[in-house]
């Protein structure tokens, strides 16, 4: 079951796993220093890029994965 979903939130995400900030900056998104970040979910983020809300999704996922390993 994953762990990050497109209706988690950034900041969320992030402070919980601070290991996915990697992940955000390879696809684009410098994320963490948005405003937008405060308030926004990974899909609304995403979308708003024109990124693969399922690949970034798939890869935070398996990134916290391999960390807990």
């Amino acid at each position: 079951m994953p762990v990050i979903t497109k209706d988690t939130g950034i900041i969320e995400a992030v402070q919980k796993y601070p290991q996915i900030v990697q992940i955000f900056q390879a696809y684009g998104l410098g994320c963490i220093g948005c405003m937008a970040a405060h308030f926004e979910t990974i899909g609304e983020g995403a979308g708003a890029h024109g990124i693969d809300v399922d690949a970034l999704i798939a890869d935070l996922n398996e990134c916290i994965a391999d960390s807990n390993k």
